[in-house]
């Protein structure tokens, strides 16, 4: 029972890479079931608009804060007022894809901000003395930041891909501060310790980019075909969405930011326990190394085509302790779930939010 529980932590702190089959049966030998997920009672929270993904371009004029060690850049719609709704994006993506969530939230009344996370965007570091860290907690106290500086105390905080893991991260550290989270692909908080682990071979295959990451020549590679790169990704865990070329180009745009290598390559390196993170988040990482549950009102979130292999929800129900409900949106939805279908990421936001 010991090696499976081992089996389990590792799969939790690994999920983006793991073979789908190899969680399935792992959360069969743990008898998990979809039954231990707490489902939230009917809400009666507004119904949100259909809307055809693409329908919008643009998020607007930029705004720009300074906010612990960054000048962050972000984008923010709808009343000054309402509750506040925070966006975040993944790897290898950028704002764009809350285009077409941003205006429904606001028309239901959010203020919605979306920031560029450091590495990408106009976000840069106020000094050039800084270490370009892409140590997952760091991301979470940047975000911190940009609640303190912004004068937020306690907003929804949604997100996927290294967006949902600043979320998860955040509300395991800082529960008070925080209403309510919206999750793609469920319970991602990881180590360094788990990721030094070996998975079963299938799974490994499914790391290739993170192994060419951690060698020199993946770096220069990565430097010089960013954006053939991660065209490749987008494609690979988005099988069946559709994009266009002006679609990636627009998020394209904010991998020329100066600082997106180093941050990319040092994430990657430092989950794999192949590069340092720094002293000053010991102690954050110490808690998270506990894989500590989530307390507060969470909505997780997957897609039916999601090309990276992601767990099965009933694998980390259990770390979700408050009102809790997982959904699969169908429709050959793939990986960058908000802009491939919006209108369920906008409502689950929604939906959270009348908990």
């Amino acid at each position: 029972m010991d090696t499976i529980k081992t089996t389990e932590d590792i799969i939790w702190h690994r999920r983006r890479f793991l073979d789908a089959a190899c969680v399935t049966l792992a959360a069969a030998q743990l008898g998990v079931t979809s039954s231990a997920a707490a489902q939230p009672a009917n809400t009666g929270a507004k119904r949100l608009p259909a809307i055809k993904p693409g329908t919008n371009t643009s998020l607007g004029a930029l705004k720009q804060i300074d906010a612990g060690l960054l000048n962050i850049g972000y984008a923010e719609a709808g009343p000054a007022n309402g509750p506040v709704v925070v966006l975040l994006h993944g790897w290898p993506y950028d704002i764009h894809s809350f285009v077409d969530v941003a205006p429904l939230l606001a028309s239901a009344g959010y203020r919605v901000i979306i920031p560029y996370l450091r590495g990408y965007g106009t976000t840069r570091f106020l000094s050039s003395a800084a270490v370009r860290n892409g140590q997952p907690s760091a991301l979470a106290v940047d975000l911190k930041d940009l609640l303190d500086a912004l004068k937020i105390e306690k907003p929804i905080l949604a997100g996927f891909d290294w967006g949902a893991r600043t979320a998860n991260i955040f509300v395991a550290l800082w529960p008070e501060r925080s209403k309510a989270m919206v999750s793609v692909s469920g319970y991602l908080i990881g180590n360094q310790e788990a990721g030094r682990m070996p998975l079963p071979p299938q799974a490994e295959f499914e790391w290739w980019y993170q192994f060419y990451f951690a060698t020199d020549r993946g770096r220069a590679g990565y430097e010089k075909y960013r954006r053939e790169f991660s065209k490749l990704i987008w494609q690979l865990a988005s099988p069946k969405w559709a994009f266009d070329d002006a679609t990636f180009n627009r998020s394209a745009a904010a991998f020329d930011n100066p600082d997106h290598v180093d941050i990319v390559i040092h994430n990657y390196r430092w989950r794999l326990g192949l590069a340092e993170g720094e002293p000053k988040y010991a102690d954050l990482e110490k808690q998270l190394a506990q894989s500590p549950v989530i307390s507060v009102p969470t909505i997780t979130l997957e897609g039916d085509a999601n090309g990276a292999p992601h767990l099965d929800p009933a694998v980390y129900a259990r770390k979700f302790s408050g009102p809790y409900e997982n959904r699969n949106i169908t429709g050959g939805v793939g990986h960058n779930l908000p802009q491939e279908a919006p209108q369920a990421f906008a409502q689950a936001v929604v939906d959270i939010a009348a908990r």
